[in-house]
């Protein structure tokens, strides 16, 4: 694929990325499967050889899939500094193993995720959940689907959404400002609100195919925990959006970390009224 040429995703692009991130799934799961150290990252987040071994089968299969352009993983951002990055018109954002905290649980509840940016935009997005080998995927302007082995489904969110309203919280983050949102939501949602609580980015593909409502998450995440899951909600109908209502843009900044946001299938919730102030 040339630099040059108008991006398009076609069939020959998802099957390549379908491809590579059941490669790097299988990668995790012989690693899962059997004994594993886990060590720390400076910021203190764990890290396995499951991530660097879907790191090294993702980078490579990339460069072969599309070798004009670049990649922007987790465990390499640090050899990438932002004025190289930021000359990039399209980037592969990938998170190989997204839930790292739930893989050393050992619940089933971690991602793999590759996100491809255009101009700031998440374009094509796909989540393969290795346990069970769910895989959601969604292009800008088209749609959003969700695929088990060989049978492929197209998803939308659900809107109106459900009573109670299903609210998928972070199983391993937590924040006093999260409960005050729920706490009014609860009061102010017609039913109240149902949590539900889960890892990783399983949270906005849920989302995306109806089976969860809204996902409040007020702390920090780095840009791929969400590209990918961002591009499969848009596609299905939902939104991922910063307080002030404005979507999610991608190596816009010097530093790789996300604000707060919301993430919501239906898209007329009110839930800006239940935010501070």
């Amino acid at each position: 694929m040339s630099a040059a040429a108008p991006l398009v995703v076609d069939a020959a692009l998802v099957e390549g990325a379908v491809a590579i991130a059941r490669a790097a799934a299988a990668a995790i799961l012989e690693i899962y499967d059997g004994e594993f150290a886990v060590e720390r990252k400076a910021d203190a987040s764990p890290l396995t050889a499951a991530d660097m071994a879907a790191h090294h089968t993702i980078v490579a299969g990339l460069a072969r899939l599309t070798p004009d352009i670049p990649v922007l993983s987790e465990e390499s951002a640090d050899e990438v500094g932002a004025e190289q990055r930021h000359g990039w018109d399209r980037l592969w954002l990938v998170d190989p193993l997204d839930g790292t905290r739930e893989f050393v649980k050992r619940n089933g509840e971690f991602s793999v995720n590759l996100a491809l940016i255009e101009n700031g935009e998440a374009v094509f997005g796909l989540v393969l959940a290795p346990v069970g080998g769910a895989l959601w995927h969604g292009a800008r302007g088209g749609h959003a689907y969700r695929r088990d082995g060989d049978d492929e489904r197209r998803i939308q969110v659900q809107a109106p959404p459900a009573q109670p309203l299903r609210v998928a919280a972070s199983r391993s983050h937590h924040s006093q400002r999260s409960d005050d949102f729920l706490a009014r939501a609860h009061r102010e949602a017609p039913g109240g609100i149902a949590m539900v609580s889960l890892g990783s980015s399983l949270k906005f593909c849920r989302i995306a195919e109806g089976s969860l409502d809204l996902y409040p998450r007020f702390g920090p995440t780095s840009e791929w925990d969400t590209a990918a899951g961002q591009c499969v909600l848009e596609a299905a109908g939902g939104a991922l959006v910063d307080p002030q209502g404005r979507p999610f843009r991608y190596n816009q900044r010097q530093g790789l970390l996300n604000g707060d946001f919301i993430a919501v299938g239906d898209t007329a919730l009110p839930w800006r009224a239940w935010q501070d102030g």
